[in-house]
């Protein structure tokens, strides 16, 4: 890479990507090596916009303003203004070069925007309304980048998307109530379960609860599975990581179901060397039969 604005930028979104703990890889080493730069830029545009919408507590209307802010500088960066921010050189660079499509990063915006001005969810049809734009997009650049628009297996990132935003929702049920009065889980669902809000909030355990958290893990693990097949049938590094991404969910809902509510599983070392085991042996989750 010549320019070094540009070098430094892509250093600065490859260190926000190892800064981040995640149960799921981000711009891993089973990654082509020339993917691994726009793979991080667009972790760290979408992290940036994350925080900006998390922003503790900074007015609704302050946090949609600064997404606005930053939905511009993208747009006025792709029509050659200068950078306000490493990580929008970085993002805008990667849309040139791959051309990717500029839709997908506002369709992420505007998830991030919603998480600022709602809080709850009537159904389950809703809550997969808001993960097609607040996941499935990175999926879907992430297949951009290696040239595939089959809508089979765009169909397929879309439901592991959805699947381990779903799962990450899991890992932080009390957490998202209690710092950010967010309930990621269908109000007609807790109330067919009568969970109530102020059990999710209190951490307070009991069977109605494991009953709800139980139907939820097992729902992701049959969306998760739909779309295991995209692994298997993309070859070399990207169907590595695509399989290890998913046997990285999976073992997540094996935590979470096999764990005490509201603990946050971690994945440890043994975790992530019988993922690479797996995902070299192409075994592992598959569809429902």
């Amino acid at each position: 890479m010549n320019n070094p604005e540009l070098a430094r930028a892509y250093r600065h979104c490859r260190a926000r990507a190892r800064a981040h703990y995640e149960n799921f890889p981000v711009a891993s080493i089973l990654l082509p090596r020339r993917l691994r730069d726009p793979v991080a830029a667009i972790y760290a545009f979408a992290r940036h916009a994350d925080d900006l919408a998390d922003e503790g507590d900074t007015p609704p209307d302050a946090r949609l303003a600064a997404l606005d802010a930053w939905e511009t500088g993208l747009l006025d960066t792709l029509a050659g203004q200068p950078a306000p921010d490493p990580a929008l050189l970085a993002c805008s660079d990667s849309i040139l070069r791959f051309g990717l499509p500029v839709e997908l990063f506002q369709d992420l915006l505007s998830a991030f925007r919603q998480d600022v001005t709602r809080t709850r969810y009537t159904d389950f049809g809703e809550l997969m309304q808001y993960c097609r734009r607040s996941a499935n997009p990175v999926g879907r650049l992430l297949l951009h980048l290696h040239g595939i628009a089959d809508p089979r297996r765009q169909a397929e990132s879309d439901a592991i998307c959805s699947a381990l935003q779903l799962i990450n929702f899991y890992q932080d049920l009390r957490q998202d109530i209690v710092e950010n009065d967010r309930v990621y889980l269908p109000l007609d669902e807790l109330e067919r379960f009568e969970v109530s809000e102020d059990d999710l909030r209190a951490g307070r355990d009991s069977t109605a609860l494991r009953r709800l958290l139980q139907f939820q893990y097992n729902r992701a693990r049959r969306l998760l599975r739909s779309g295991a097949p995209l692994g298997r049938e993309l070859r070399g590094r990207f169907g590595l990581e695509i399989r290890a991404i998913v046997l990285g969910g999976s073992r997540v809902l094996d935590k979470l179901q096999n764990g005490a509510p509201f603990a946050r599983p971690r994945l440890g070392a043994a975790d992530r060397l019988w993922l690479l085991w797996h995902a070299l042996r192409k075994t592992g989750p598959g569809p429902q039969r």
